[in-house]
C-alpha cells in the first residue's frame, strides 16, 4: 500500500484507504465517537487491505465488536485512580511510580486500558501545574526509586518538553531510573530524531541516571525498516531498551509469530520485558485470549528461546491490585463448574479472576 501523508482519524478516512467498506461505514463511525481512532502513515502503509485477518490492521482499525462491553470489564481495568494521590500520578508499587505526562497518542490500540481516558480531546500533556504537583509528590517521597513516564504516549510531546522533564527527574536524588514508555519508535519512527533522543538521554547527562524506553510491540511486521533505525539511534545513545506486548487474539497468539517478534526485538538490541495478558478495558473481549491458551505460548516458547528472549507473562489483576506472573504459583487452576480460579497479588491476597473472552478455549 501507498504510505498516507497524514494520519487516518476517521470513519470516511478508513474506508478510503480501503480498510472498512463501506457498508460498515456508520457502525465504525459510532466507534469513533466512543474511542479515539488513529493510524499513523507508517502503521498504514503496513496494514494489507486485502487480508481480512490482517494482524496490524486488527490492533487499529476499527471494529463494531467494541461497542459491546462483556461481564467483568471496567473503564478503569488495571486500578489507576485508585492509586493516583494527584492528578498525572499512580503510585501502586512502594519504589516505582507512574507519571502520566501525556493525554494522547500516535496511535489509538483497539485493546487499550486507557480507552476511556486518552485521545479525549483535551490538553495534549499536564497543565504546569499539574507537573509540578506531580513532580513535587515525586519529590516528597524518598521510596520512590523509578519513574515510568506513559501517558498516552510521552514520546509525541516536543523534544524540549521532553528534555524539561527528564532534566526535572534527574534533579530528584532518589530517583535512580526514568523509564519511558512509548509506541513512537515504531509507529512513528521519524519523530526519534537526534534531538529527541539527546532530550531523553538528559537524565543521565544531568543526574547520571539511568535512562530506559520501553518499546510496545505485538508483531514483528511493526518492525519495519524505519523502526529498527530509530531503536538503533536510540541504543546508540547509551538508552537501555525493553519490550512490552500485548498477548492479542490474531496478532500474536501463537508460538510462531511471537517466537518470531520477540527474536527479532532481541536482534534489535530490546530486551523483551513484559508479555500483557489482555486487560478487561470495555469492548476488547474479542481481542483477549484465555489464560490458558497464554501459558501454552509461553511453554512452546521455553524450548524455543533462550532466556534472554523471554518476556514474563503477566496479569494484571483487574481493580488496582498489581500485575502478577501468570507461571509463577500467582494464577489457580480454573473451578470445573464455575470456571473460575484463585488470582495472589504481591501481598498474598487472593482474587476470584474468570476468564472474559469470546472464545474460552483460545
Amino acid at each position: 500500500m501507498t504510505k498516507p501523508l497524514t494520519s487516518i482519524k476517521t470513519a470516511d478516512d478508513l474506508v478510503t484507504a480501503g480498510f472498512v467498506p463501506p457498508t460498515d461505514r456508520a457502525a465504525i463511525a459510532e466507534v469513533a465517537r466512543r474511542y479515539a481512532v488513529a493510524i499513523t502513515p507508517t502503521m498504514a502503509a503496513v496494514i494489507d487491505p486485502t487480508d481480512a485477518a490482517d494482524p496490524i490492521a486488527r490492533q487499529f482499525v476499527p471494529d463494531a465488536a467494541e461497542l459491546h462491553a462483556s461481564p467483568g470489564e471496567l473503564e478503569d481495568p488495571i486500578g489507576d485512580d485508585a492509586h493516583a494521590p494527584v492528578p498525572g500520578i499512580v503510585h501502586r508499587y512502594p519504589d516505582r511510580a507512574l507519571l502520566k505526562l501525556a493525554r494522547v497518542c500516535p496511535v489509538y490500540c483497539r485493546f487499550c486500558f486507557r480507552r476511556e481516558t486518552v485521545g479525549k480531546g483535551e490538553e495534549a500533556m499536564l497543565s504546569s501545574a499539574e507537573l509540578e504537583a506531580a513532580l513535587a509528590y515525586i519529590r516528597a517521597t524518598p521510596a520512590i526509586f523509578e519513574v515510568i513516564v506513559t501517558g498516552g504516549d510521552p514520546l509525541i510531546l516536543s523534544p524540549r518538553r521532553i528534555r524539561d522533564v527528564a532534566s526535572a527527574l534527574a534533579a530528584i536524588p532518589h530517583v535512580r531510573v526514568i523509564r519511558w514508555h512509548s509506541r513512537v519508535p515504531v509507529v512513528a519512527p521519524e519523530r526519534v530524531t537526534a534531538e529527541l533522543v539527546a532530550a531523553l538521554a538528559a537524565g543521565g547527562a544531568a543526574g547520571g541516571k539511568a535512562t530506559y524506553v520501553a518499546i510496545h510491540c505485538n508483531h514483528p511486521r511493526e518492525l519495519t525498516a524505519a523502526a529498527r533505525a530509530a531503536i538503533a539511534r536510540l541504543a546508540e545513545a547509551g538508552i537501555g531498551l525493553v519490550s512490552q506486548t500485548v498477548l492479542l487474539k490474531g496478532v500474536n497468539d501463537d508460538a510462531e509469530t511471537m517466537e518470531e517478534l520477540l527474536r527479532s526485538l532481541l536482534a534489535a538490541r530490546v530486551k523483551p520485558y513484559y508479555l500483557h495478558h489482555g486487560d478487561m478495558a470495555p469492548g476488547t473481549a474479542h481481542l483477549r485470549t484465555s489464560i490458558a491458551h497464554g501459558q501454552e505460548i509461553m511453554r512452546a516458547l521455553r524450548g524455543r528461546l533462550s532466556g534472554l528472549a523471554l518476556p514474563l507473562y503477566v496479569l494484571d489483576i483487574p481493580g488496582g491490585y498489581g500485575k502478577v506472573p501468570v507461571d509463577a504459583g500467582f494464577v489457580g487452576e480454573p473451578d470445573p463448574e464455575s470456571g473460575e480460579r484463585d488470582v495472589r497479588d504481591a501481598a498474598g491476597r487472593v482474587h476470584r479472576y474468570r476468564d472474559a473472552c469470546s472464545d474460552p478455549s483460545m
